[in-house]
């Protein structure tokens, strides 16, 4: 399953951070981060995705504390 979520983050460098980060996930087939358009489109296991997407905006905080991820 391919979601967009409006994603509000300070830096293009703090995005691609995150982004490395989520796609070590497991569950995660790929993930983009866009700085300009404060997008993420994940593309998740769907039966597992709201249990993945906490994990990708858990570990979006541990990489860059004031990111917004919305849901």
């Amino acid at each position: 399953m391919k979601k967009r979520y409006k994603f509000v983050i300070d830096c293009a460098n703090c995005a691609a951070k995150v982004e490395e980060a989520v796609k070590k996930i497991d569950g995660v087939n790929s993930v983009t981060v866009n700085f300009m358009a404060q997008k993420l489109v994940l593309d998740a296991d769907d039966a597992r995705f709201d249990e993945i997407l906490k994990e990708v905006a858990a570990t979006a905080k541990k990489v860059e504390p004031d990111c917004e991820l919305s849901v």
